[in-house]
């Protein structure tokens, strides 16, 4: 797949505030440029960007039902009432759960917590869940990364006398639970100044909220940080605004001193001994935290993230990396099947959509498979499965580009028997004879709203620049923009026109990756291309490629050098 280059002009009035904060902070043109596209117009706010205070948080209780919370949750402390922690199986479920679960246990001793099964119970609060929480004698329920639309089982738990604080993330639906308090800054009627939260960071927002409250040790709060810059890794929530903040303290937590559960996941993914940054969290722990809840229990990711016992969390750890092993083994295969599919459909190329369904595919690596169908034929992909003969489709949407697949499955709400998400990720259930129908009606209404730019792949790049532009100050300066993500993307760059300096060569077992040293005759500079070793000899021979790029620093030998990661090369012909 080729993807489009996307270089963003600066505007005059960028422009002009470029050449303010290139004045002022007395920095390059260049590096003045990439702090005005993500927003950045004064001196003032340049300076809080690349250095967040914790100090900036919003006041937790701007949060519609902070009160009310706050209140209830200490009532049943002070009562010593029994309270359940609930929470999803995914990173941002498990880590709200431990996070929620390991701040109480300072107060009260009188707690459980519960993730549902992610098969027999499927997605979100349930009935099982409420009826354990009855025959565990709960009274309170904290309900993190889900309940936004549990109306009737909400309903069911006020029967049963136990109450519901709702700390959630996702868009609400028409009629919000009757639950005592309703967290969630999406909320038509909330004016909570920052709407992008993830599941645990609403739960962690309660948690600040009673800190301050009932005048506790900050520093509970603040040795929990790690678990809220897991979920914002992990849940693809915009990296800006308080984002920014918890994730970078989080980091901090993370390399400073991180619990015993999260260092023994570090010593398998093996990223203990170096520092850890977000796309550690994304690609390398919050897989393996994933895969508890998709291949055997979610329990068992909080269990590691909560326990103080340094050989239990191995032995956990362990588990857990056999089942992400498990999990990476059922994606391949599901994707495998899925493309298949697709290949034998002869109408498969006149499509806007994906909608692939097989009985037997796990249900815990639909979503895996749904990203990387996305990323073949990119266009709006679901994938489902049913685990039990006859029993309901149940899983995953991916979406492309700033397409809302959100919107695009509420028009087949109708069809549906549960679906949330946000506009780039849904979960989704329906009867088996419903699923003709919602392909026909979900390809309708993407293929009536989706703007054919957004169906090509494209790769959005800072500025065209030359390697002599790429000095140590430059590079601190990205440096100072971590940690990236959604809203906040790591910067690229385009270099045209660049042959091979001298050591270009192929690398790896058998030769499939590329180690470049590349000039554009204003510098040179060395880079890792992988999965490229088959341009080796064309750059060899002397030819010219176009770069499209990220930097990153590389330490080989006690030595630490920049050098370039590749996210395409492009072969120039004579036409070029």
């Amino acid at each position: 797949m080729q993807y489009e280059w996307l270089i963003r002009q600066l505007n005059d009035s960028e422009q002009e505030t470029q050449a303010l904060l290139a004045r002022e902070l007395k920095i390059s043109p260049l590096s003045a440029r990439i702090l005005v596209d993500r927003g950045i117009l004064t001196p003032d706010e340049a300076r809080r960007f690349v250095r967040p205070s914790i100090q900036e948080l919003h006041d937790p209780f701007l949060m519609r039902d902070m009160e009310q919370a706050v209140l209830r949750l200490h009532t049943a402390i002070e009562r010593r009432e029994r309270i359940m922690v609930y929470g999803d199986y995914d990173v941002d479920g498990t880590t709200a759960v431990a996070l929620m679960y390991s701040f109480l246990r300072h107060l009260t001793d009188n707690l459980i917590f519960y993730i549902p099964d992610r098969h027999k119970e499927g997605y979100g609060i349930s009935f099982q869940g409420i009826d354990v929480a009855q025959q565990e004698g709960c009274t309170l329920v904290v309900a993190l990364d889900c309940g936004i639309k549990a109306v009737d089982k909400i309903n069911y738990a006020n029967e049963r006398k136990i109450d519901f604080i709702i700390c959630d993330h996702h868009t609400p639906g028409d009629t919000l639970p009757a639950a005592k308090a309703v967290l969630n800054m999406k909320r038509q009627d909330c004016s909570y100044p920052f709407k992008e939260l993830s599941g645990c960071g609403v739960g962690f927002k309660l948690a600040q909220a009673y800190t301050e409250r009932y005048c506790l040790n900050p520093q509970w709060l603040y040795n929990l940080l790690g678990l809220t810059a897991m979920s914002i890794a992990s849940d693809v929530v915009p990296v800006t605004g308080e984002n920014r903040i918890l994730a970078t303290f989080g980091l901090r937590q993370l390399n400073r001193l991180p619990s015993i559960g999260i260092r023994a996941i570090m010593q398998v993914a093996g990223i203990a001994d170096k520092p850890v940054n977000i796309q550690d969290l994304v690609f390398k722990l919050g897989p393996r935290i994933n895969a508890a809840g998709r291949m055997h229990s979610g329990a068992e990711a909080v269990r590691l993230l909560i326990t103080d016992d340094p050989e239990y969390a191995q032995r956990l750890a362990q588990e857990i990396d056999s089942h992400n092993t498990e999990r990476r083994d059922c994606d391949i295969r599901t994707t495998e099947e899925a493309l298949q599919q697709l290949q034998s459909d002869p109408d498969n190329d006149k499509k806007h959509t994906t909608v692939v369904y097989a009985p037997n595919w796990h249900r815990g690596v639909v979503g895996i498979a749904a990203s990387r169908l996305t990323e073949t034929y990119y266009r709006p992909t679901i994938v489902l499965t049913a685990e039990e003969e006859g029993g309901e489709l149940s899983g995953s949407a991916r979406s492309v580009s700033d397409f809302d697949i959100y919107s695009a499955i509420d028009s087949c709400s109708d069809l549906l028997s549960n679906f949330g998400g946000h506009r780039f990720a849904a979960g989704l259930s329906m009867a088996p004879q419903n699923l003709p129908e919602f392909r026909r009606r979900f390809e309708e209404y993407v293929a009536a709203h989706i703007h054919p730019e957004q169906m090509k792949p494209t790769i959005d790049a800072e500025a065209e620049i030359d390697f002599a532009d790429i000095t140590p100050e430059f590079f601190n300066l990205l440096r100072h923009l971590e940690p990236f993500g959604p809203g906040n993307p790591r910067p690229v760059f385009v270099t045209r026109n660049v042959i091979n300096n001298r050591g270009t060569r192929r690398v790896g077992r058998s030769g499939e990756h590329l180690r470049l040293d590349l000039t554009d005759r204003t510098a040179a500079i060395s880079g890792i291309a992988f999965g490229e070793g088959d341009k080796a000899l064309y750059l060899q021979n002397g030819n010219p490629i176009d770069l499209c790029y990220e930097l990153e620093e590389n330490t080989f030998n006690h030595m630490t050098s920049i050098q370039l990661r590749p996210l395409e090369i492009r072969l120039l012909t004579n036409n070029d």
